[in-house]
């Protein structure tokens, strides 16, 4: 045992860990920045700079680490470049670790739900600030067991630098144990060093990973305060529904003033204010192909300031790529749109804008957007689902961004949900937070696509409690996919039907419900209505 703690200290072996840490920290320093500018180029749009990274994998992922070691020192002085055993050893290390550390980096940004990307696209983030704000925290909560393992791994590797270095510790614990035939004694110092080295890094990944623990209660530190996100100071760790029904009685009771304030003006009279309004959004031979197949086939559509529209019609038939065009969330290959007077899409010079320009173009825009998955961004709060995208995008303060955040969530029934995050919401409590998002910069439209279709039965009404609300109340025009015809009955001041990407037919909600004058109308409605038991509209025969 003496012989063995005498060796654990010998300062011969001790030094060969300065050279291990130096060759692993410039290894895991190089690989990360190479692999981050491999991992760009793998997710570029550009092929050449996607095939040039995969090639570059094959190459080193293919080839064995102590080649590339004594290519780096032997080989590169015979173009010029002298490079000491340290910078040889990392060099080669880098470049190895690059590759794998770059489908991590890949694989984690990948890993993160388009619908959030969607989301942040919708919310006027530019791709840096959705990159930062909603897919880098994330892909690095994904990726820090997986780096942990890789930098165990590279330190491990670094022995192989003994090819090009005597003072790397695994061939000093050899020469050790050649010059004293005390095999075991050596190796098992040895052995416990590295030991000590891996360990100090698996209890490092073990910090990182409780840091960005989401379920953990809020640190006050400055550091955290710095992070990207903010965790809640409380986190119900179970999706409740609410206990007390204080919100959602008084929602329901403003719903019920809402419908009967609208009962005071007849659709006829309503039909006369909204014709004067000026036009919000004006579509114009709208067109659009994915592959061959046509989506949206020559639509033309106009919605006045403070209408409420209805979109109906089966599935296929172009209600959400309508949406996503209107939000420019998709292209289109034929037609325009005006929101508000200006055209999408265009700068006014009349040249296409550019991916930067179209995310100034959607924060200024004023439509918001309403997803049938909810799309909320899954490591922010209730608070920060709102506030963060009128900091990020609008320049707010932060006081003034959580205030606007918390009268919303107070106005959709959730002030006592403020700090959960979306896995402990209920669906119908989710929906709801993302329409109090897409409202939180007052747009001037609010598009709606198929807001309940993911919410089970029981949850519907309170997301279309907050709907009725915004549509009588605050007069909001509003784009709906639904199909819930009662609803639709309730809220909408026209239906528009489509079918194969074109409008069908279109008129005022109660007429084209009860009295449809297309077959398809007609047929839709009858199938709809005999599948719906909250629906009850009397469908007539069509005129012929």
């Amino acid at each position: 045992m003496d012989l063995f703690l005498h060796y654990l200290t010998l300062p011969y072996l001790l030094k060969g860990i300065g050279f291990t840490l130096a060759v692993t920290g410039l290894g895991l320093a190089g690989g990360l920045v190479v692999g981050l500018v491999l991992a760009s180029m793998q997710l570029s749009r550009f092929t050449p700079l996607a095939a040039a990274a995969r090639g570059y994998s094959i190459i080193f992922r293919g080839t064995p680490l102590i080649l590339q070691m004594v290519f780096a020192y032997n080989a590169l002085p015979l173009i010029g470049i002298k490079l000491t055993a340290i910078a040889a050893g990392g060099l080669a290390l880098a470049l190895n670790e690059a590759p794998f550390i770059a489908e991590m980096l890949r694989s984690g940004v990948l890993g993160v739900d388009r619908g959030q990307v969607t989301a942040g696209q919708a919310l006027g983030m530019t791709p840096r600030v959705l990159m930062h704000r909603v897919i880098a925290p994330q892909a690095i909560r994904t990726m820090v067991p997986a780096l942990g393992s890789e930098s165990v791994s590279a330190l491990k590797n670094s022995s192989l630098a003994s090819v090009i270095a005597v003072e790397e510790l695994t061939l000093r614990s050899t020469q050790l144990a050649s010059s004293t035939f005390d095999f075991f004694s050596v190796f098992l110092a040895s052995g416990l060093i590295y030991l000590a080295l891996t360990g100090g890094i698996s209890l490092a990944q073990l910090f990182v990973e409780d840091a960005l623990d989401l379920d953990r209660p809020a640190s006050k530190s400055r550091f955290a305060r710095l992070l990207p996100w903010r965790r809640a100071t409380q986190v119900k760790t179970s999706v409740q529904t609410e206990p007390e029904k204080s919100s959602e009685t008084q929602s329901l009771d403003a719903t019920d003033n809402a419908v009967a304030t609208k009962a005071i003006m007849s659709d006829g009279e309503r039909s006369v204010v909204l014709a004067n309004n000026d036009v919000a959004v004006r579509i114009t031979g709208l067109s659009k192909l994915y592959g061959e197949q046509s989506v949206l086939d020559g639509l033309d559509l106009i919605v006045r300031a403070g209408e409420v529209v209805a979109l109906l019609g089966p599935s296929g038939s172009g209600k959400s790529t309508l949406l996503r065009c209107i939000s420019h969330l998709d292209s289109w290959d034929l037609g325009q749109i005006h929101v508000g007077g200006k055209r999408l899409g265009y700068l006014p010079s009349g040249q296409l804008m550019t991916q930067h320009d179209l995310a100034n173009e959607r924060a200024t825009v004023g439509v918001g957007m309403v997803f049938q998955q909810f799309n909320l961004f899954s490591h922010l709060t209730a608070l920060e689902n709102i506030a963060g995208p009128l900091r990020w995008v609008h320049g707010m303060s932060q006081e003034d961004a959580d205030q606007r955040a918390r009268e919303l969530l107070e106005r959709v029934g959730l002030s006592h949900r403020v700090d959960a995050l979306p896995r402990h919401m209920s669906g119908g409590q989710q929906q709801r937070v993302a329409i109090a998002r897409a409202l939180a910069p007052n747009p001037s439209v609010l598009l709606l696509d198929e807001p309940t279709s993911a919410l089970d039965p029981e949850l519907v009404n309170e997301v279309l409690d907050v709907i009725r609300r915004l549509a009588v109340e605050d007069g909001l025009t509003m784009i709906i996919s639904t199909h819930q015809l009662r609803f639709a009955e309730e809220v909408a001041d026209r239906v528009v039907f489509l079918s194969g990407g074109s409008v069908v037919e279109e008129g005022p909600t109660h007429e084209v419900l009860t009295r449809p004058r297309h077959p398809l109308t007609a047929k839709f409605l009858s199938v709809m209505g005999a599948n719906t038991e909250s629906t009850h509209l009397p469908i007539h025969e069509v005129k012929a």
